[in-house]
């Protein structure tokens, strides 16, 4: 008892000294005997202090100014599983806002759209390249890389979401059809070793694309019936990674900003350096007849279509327009820009400032839209959660094309599936309980052409029951199951808006970003008691 008032008794003395205490002079007294040599470097360090201790309270304030300066902003998450079309709609977005800005990307966009082209060669010549070689019918290929033929790659019954499978594999003989040229123009084998520079142009790309950065592309299979191909990854050896070029992914390094950089001079009529950038676009340039005559081949269409490759449907296809994708003085459209595709790994920040045009939104010229567009793998989405706070929207994107396909990362995951599941999680997130919640349906041109190819919706979603295999009615039945998610997930009632979208439309997105203004705004509006 006594102890423990002694000891506050204590506590109070020493508190009630260290209170009488005057706080200790800064810079502290120099000591009497300090020689010239010691005060000289006294004083040089104290000089480095408070220019330390200047910039830190400048970045300090810049902080605070920039971050009083954020809560104005118009804040988006776009999400969405891979391929989705996340990236496309954020172009929309700066296309419709912020034309003149895009523009000065185009540079950069020319060579994301030449790397799409090249690679797209370069798949066709792996697969090529190989048949010559060997001579190896379809089925021989197949079972030597242990992948189902493209009739049952989707399941039992089910055909191939990217071919229908044929069984002209060779000329009866046992010649493959793409050893032969019916005198027409120089054969594949020697466009094959015509377009052999492409491989260097695609490495040259992909070194300027990634600079700086170490996320780069993901391998190329080995060409089909090398001996490497025992020791690929179950990931690489499925069907979908020999049906498409494979990926360069880059993390939004300096390799995308040297390529702006170059193109606001190039804009600005200053000169730039030649480089081997500028030999791969002379290569191309050279090579593009023959990746016309390539494409064109009867050949090389019905080896594509044996192998169960369709390039045509994906993104960043570019080969019907070869001509001009190629050409020296190739400048990107809007359209090409959209269409162009490029991974990004992790979390970007795209400021978009509003700019004056041909837009309803006068007043809203110079204000800012911030816009994060995230990476949709399975192992990206635990970066998700950092940006749920402070957003004022979340657009959430459903690709009602992939009701028969799997996720890359996954091969046992259905692409729709996993939306939904993903859907409800983010639906039921507490932390997004007061965020505008706005869903696209996207991708409704390649839901039309697979319906409209015979592709059937029932046969993969049982609960559709006897509905019709149409694009009208297959959207308007995921529009309900979203909207019944929502309802059910959502930790508070709150509306949903909805869009079936196609985001390469442009005409069709400018009303939907219309819209998608309107709700934001509102919302706003309402948040701030305002209305």
């Amino acid at each position: 008892m006594f102890g423990g008032r002694m000891r506050r008794r204590r506590t109070v003395s020493l508190t009630r000294e260290t209170q009488r205490s005057p706080p200790p002079a800064w810079p502290p007294p120099p000591p009497s005997s300090e020689t010239e040599e010691a005060r000289s470097e006294r004083h040089h360090k104290e000089r480095e202090a408070k220019r330390v201790n200047a910039a830190i309270e400048k970045q300090i304030e810049k902080a605070r100014e920039d971050k009083e300066k954020r809560k104005s902003h118009t804040k988006i998450l776009i999400l969405g599983q891979s391929e989705s079309g996340k990236s496309t709609i954020l172009k929309q977005f700066q296309l419709f806002y912020a034309p003149q800005a895009f523009r000065v990307e185009a540079e950069a966009w020319r060579a994301v759209i030449h790397l799409n082209l090249v690679r797209s060669i370069n798949l066709i010549l792996d697969i090529v390249a190989t048949t010559i070689t060997t001579g190896a019918p379809r089925e021989t290929m197949q079972s030597a890389l242990s992948i189902s033929p493209p009739s049952s790659r989707w399941g039992s019954g089910g055909a191939s979401v990217l071919s229908a499978a044929s069984s002209a594999g060779s000329d009866g003989h046992g010649r493959n059809a793409l050893n032969s040229s019916h005198g027409q123009g120089p054969s594949v084998k020697e466009l094959r070793m015509r377009l052999s520079p492409l491989k260097h142009v695609e490495s040259i790309l992909v070194k300027r694309l990634t600079a700086d950065d170490h996320s780069g592309s993901v391998p190329r299979p080995p060409s089909r019936g090398s001996s490497a191909s025992s020791t690929l990854t179950t990931e690489s050896t499925s069907s979908s990674q020999y049906a498409r070029a494979s990926e360069v992914i880059v993390r939004g390094g300096s390799g995308w900003k040297e390529l702006v950089r170059r193109g606001k001079q190039i804009m600005q009529g200053r000169e730039w350096q030649r480089d081997e950038f500028d030999d791969a676009r002379q290569i191309l340039h050279a090579c593009r007849e023959d990746v016309t005559a390539l494409w064109s081949s009867a050949e090389v269409q019905e080896g594509l279509r044996n192998e169960g490759v369709l390039l045509r449907n994906q993104s960043g296809f570019f080969l019907d327009d070869a001509m001009r994708v190629a050409a020296i003085d190739y400048e990107p459209s809007f359209r090409d820009i959209l269409k162009a595709r490029i991974q990004t790994m992790g979390v970007e920040e795209h400021e978009v400032v509003v700019e004056a045009g041909d837009h309803p939104f006068t007043g809203e010229v110079g204000s800012t839209w911030l816009f994060y567009d995230v990476g949709g793998s399975r192992h990206q989405r635990a970066a998700w959660a950092p940006f749920f706070d402070d957003v004022n929207a979340i657009i959430f994107l459903c690709p009602m094309s992939g009701f028969n396909e799997f996720l890359v990362e996954d091969r046992t995951m259905n692409r729709l599936l996993d939306s939904f599941t993903l859907w409800k999680t983010v639906c039921g997130s507490k932390v997004l309980a007061n965020v505008t919640f706005i869903l696209f349906l996207n991708k409704s041109d390649i839901l039309r052409a697979k319906l409209e190819a015979g592709q059937s919706f029932v046969k993969w979603v049982r609960s559709y029951k006897e509905g019709q295999n149409d694009v009208t009615h297959v959207s308007e039945y995921l529009k309900s199951k979203f909207i019944a998610i929502h309802k059910s997930s959502s930790p508070k009632k709150r509306p949903l808006h909805v869009h079936v979208t196609c985001a390469l439309d442009v005409e069709r997105m400018a009303k939907v970003i219309v819209s998608v203004r309107e709700v934001i705004i509102e919302a706003n509006l309402v948040e701030s008691t305002l209305l």
